[in-house]
């Protein structure tokens, strides 16, 4: 018999991974407004902005301003980006206490996305998580292209568990396996978490699914019957990746907190509130929300 977790953690990427691919730059107070009404649904996990190049990234450029902005809470996690000691240390000197790093199971989008080699960019995050490990802060690891790669294709499941492996001994908390152009399949993305949960332990593994193909909500489920209890998502459906052609947005989180409520699995999170802060963004960015649940209920 199938069985579900009884609870998930709905990481919320939105102000981060869904704004970065937005060309339009987003008023900083307003980035601050959305986080703040996220807070409010009964989200425990906002992955609030990057610190990153101003330059590959112009839409996160305040990041420092924006974490300065929301309003803190012990219950609530507000990890960011980091891509180097750099990027870490401008995120200590704004208060934060949670980090996320970068790795990609592709040499070639590694070299797009970051501009080094796997084994370059595993030499980052282990300087990143000699200082965050000093000061106690938690650094999770994205493995981007973990079901398929925009330059070289199908990626070996084998290869991503391997760098999981990697990236959890030398100290990451979390692992996101992320199909960073929506490629996967419900049958791929089981195995997927069946290759890497011999390496890595499945209460510390996440899933970030990309809707391109619309297959997201079903690798959701399929994974969901192996135990995986952490799912990354965007509200509204916002997102896609600057060095992804084609890719499109997350997975919307309205839609996922549909699914898992007609599963009877907990999350503490209100789908009403979603659905209007939804209907927010879309002002926000000025294009339609892509979340099938908003559009039902009215707020497209």
């Amino acid at each position: 018999m199938v069985k579900f977790p009884k609870q998930v953690r709905i990481v919320e990427v939105g102000p981060r991974d869904g704004f970065q691919n937005e060309k339009m730059i987003i008023p900083t107070a307003q980035k601050i407004e959305l986080i703040d009404r996220l807070a409010k649904t009964g989200l425990n996990t906002i992955e609030v902005t990057s610190f990153v190049s101003p330059k590959r990234i112009p839409q996160l450029a305040d990041g420092a301003q924006v974490f300065a902005g929301i309003k803190k809470s012990n219950k609530i996690r507000f990890p960011v980006i980091v891509p180097n000691v750099q990027g870490l240390e401008l995120a200590l000197q704004a208060g934060v206490k949670e980090v996320a790093v970068l790795c990609a199971a592709s040499e070639t989008f590694s070299s797009r996305n970051t501009e080094c080699s796997i084994e370059e960019s595993i030499q980052r995050i282990k300087e990143i998580l000699a200082i965050a490990n000093l000061k106690t802060i938690p650094v999770r690891g994205y493995l981007s292209c973990s079901l398929g790669c925009p330059y070289e294709g199908y990626i070996s499941p084998e290869i991503v568990a391997k760098l999981a492996k990697r990236l959890f001994k030398m100290g990451c908390s979390e692992i996101s396996l992320a199909d960073t152009i929506g490629i996967g399949t419900p049958h791929h993305a089981q195995t997927l978490i069946k290759t890497v949960v011999k390496y890595v332990p499945l209460s510390h593994l996440a899933i970030h699914f990309h809707d391109t193909y619309g297959q997201a909500l079903a690798n959701i489920y399929a994974c969901l019957e192996l135990g995986i209890s952490i799912i990354d998502s965007s509200i509204t459906g916002l997102g896609g990746c600057p060095y992804a052609r084609g890719a499109a947005g997350n997975v919307a989180t309205e839609d996922v907190l549909y699914l898992l409520n007609g599963l009877g699995i907990e999350t503490g999170i209100d789908l009403n509130a979603l659905v209007e802060i939804s209907g927010f963004v879309g002002k926000l960015t000025q294009h339609p929300p892509r979340s099938k649940v908003t559009i039902a209920f009215g707020k497209s």
